[in-house]
Order: C-alpha cells, then sequence, then structure tokens
C-alpha cells in the first residue's frame, strides 16, 4: 500500500517501523542519525525545573534552571518559570549549531510539557521526547500509622 502523496513525489514511503537490528535507518534529521541529535534532559520538580541540553556525545552545551532565570522560591515550581527556562535553553543551544534535539523527562512536577514547550518557542524541533520518570516498585517500608 503506497500512500498517494509518495506515488505523486515519486519517492518510496515513509517506514513506520523502526529498523531491524542490523540495518540502518533512512531516517535523517539535518543529515544527521537519530543517535546524533543531541539529547534535551528536563528534570521537573514540584520545586524547580531543569533544563541540560547534551550532546549525542554527552558533551554539555547548555543549562538552566527556573532559579538562574530569576524566578524566586514558590514562583520556580510554576509552568511560566519553566517554560521562560526551556526558551532560554534553546536560545543557548541554538547558538552552539543545534537545530534538532531529543528530549527525556523525568519527574512529576508542573513544568514537564510547559519545558517541552519553551524549547519549541526557543527555536529547537522536537524529534522525540522520552519519559524517564522513576517508579518504585514498592521499594521501601513506609513509616507507621501516626495515631491522634
Amino acid at each position: 500500500m503506497l500512500s498517494w502523496i509518495a506515488i505523486q513525489k515519486n519517492r518510496p514511503p515513509a517506514l513506520i517501523y523502526p529498523p531491524v537490528p542490523g540495518q540502518e535507518s533512512s531516517l535523517r534529521w539535518a543529515g544527521k542519525k537519530f543517535e546524533e541529535i543531541p539529547i534535551a534532559h528536563i528534570k521537573a520538580s514540584y520545586n524547580n525545573t531543569q533544563i541540560q541540553v547534551l550532546s549525542a556525545a554527552y558533551v554539555p552545551l547548555a543549562h538552566t534552571s527556573c532559579g538562574t532565570e530569576g524566578f524566586r522560591n514558590a514562583k520556580k515550581g510554576t509552568g511560566i518559570a519553566a517554560q521562560t527556562a526551556g526558551i532560554a535553553a534553546a536560545a543557548k543551544a541554538v547558538l552552539k549549531g543545534v537545530t534538532h534535539v531529543r528530549v527525556v523527562v523525568k519527574g512529576l512536577g508542573p513544568g514537564r510539557w510547559s519545558a517541552i514547550k519553551g524549547l519549541t518557542m526557543g527555536g529547537l524541533e522536537v524529534i522525540s521526547i522520552t519519559d524517564n520518570t522513576p517508579t518504585p516498585h514498592n521499594g521501601c517500608r513506609p513509616r507507621k500509622a501516626r495515631r491522634l
């Protein structure tokens, strides 16, 4: 089943499935493979949101947080602060030549999606979003119940 667009433009259709191990994918972003695209790590806690852009070789390119953008106390844990930090991180990364980015999100804070939105507003194109939030498999025993 070829799509109508692929027939009109005389090119093979894009593959939906990932490549078989041992084969390379034909997808490229600005001439780079998926593994060569820089990664934006977003750590969204309830009190702050930290954003760090790393190259594919894990060399830091840009780092911002809501606190470094001038937000203080409870305002650091808001979506607007995370969006501002995302725009600032994207601006720093664009100056280093980054155009496309993979996003890895960790944490359950209010700045999760706002930070991703800020990265796109700052001029970066988001290729993939991965959730890396740690979840306990019922690890530690809770404290004893408080009796009043």
